[in-house]
């Protein structure tokens, strides 16, 4: 759950990038759902994930 401070800074942000303004609810529901959506996108990986990764990058550069 927000704040009420996070969803007056969510607001803030919202005018100044999209030149209009939104009621706390929509503040909250959007920041909500932005909170939720880096959770499932950010997701630090293993040293061996990347390892892998590393590997699978050298071999594409290695094939051009």
């Amino acid at each position: 759950m927000l704040t009420d401070k996070q969803v007056s800074k969510f607001q803030a942000i919202y005018r100044q990038r999209f030149g209009k303004e939104i009621s706390r609810e929509d503040a909250l529901e959007k920041g909500a759902r932005l909170v939720r959506l880096m959770k499932i996108v950010y997701q630090p990986i293993s040293e061996q994930e990347f390892q892998d990764l590393q590997m699978r990058r050298a071999q594409k550069l290695n094939k051009t």
